[in-house]
């Protein structure tokens, strides 16, 4: 499969193949303040997976960490992916794709949610041990 999406003024659009190696919410500070809501949809990809089709000249990052590199587009503010070259994925928004069906697996960072959720998904105070966090789940 190849799903495709832009930035919010479409100077800078992408695709992503295949399918996301897992989708699900962010609750920590960093990602909250990024996206400007209280939790932070995200789908995961390996890097070769995807790609700037148009508008390489408008991408622009923000590196607050170096586990973390923010693309987005210079003309608009749109948001596009977020690299983490340690965890070995790109997280796309999943609102930066629209045709793809977002099936969330998990939380993470849960321990530092605004945004209580019940929706019977595994919550992780961190991460998950595969993504070196502490594999500490928290109840609903």
């Amino acid at each position: 499969m190849t799903y495709s999406g832009e930035c919010f003024c479409g100077a800078v659009k992408l695709t992503v193949t295949g399918e996301p190696e897992g989708m699900g919410y962010c609750h920590c500070q960093s990602c909250r303040s990024w996206s400007g809501g209280p939790v932070n949809a995200f789908t995961l990809w390996q890097p070769g997976n995807v790609e700037i089709t148009q508008g390489r000249d408008s991408v622009a990052t923000f590196n607050k960490t170096e586990g973390s590199s923010r693309t987005y587009c210079r003309k608009c503010g749109g948001h596009l992916l977020t690299d983490h070259p340690g965890l070995g994925v790109v997280d796309v928004f999943s609102a930066t794709l629209p045709g793809l069906a977002f099936q969330p697996g998990l939380h993470i960072n849960y321990a530092e949610t605004v945004l209580p959720m019940q929706d019977g998904l595994p919550k992780f105070a961190d991460f998950p041990a595969a993504f070196g966090g502490s594999d500490r789940q928290i109840a609903e």
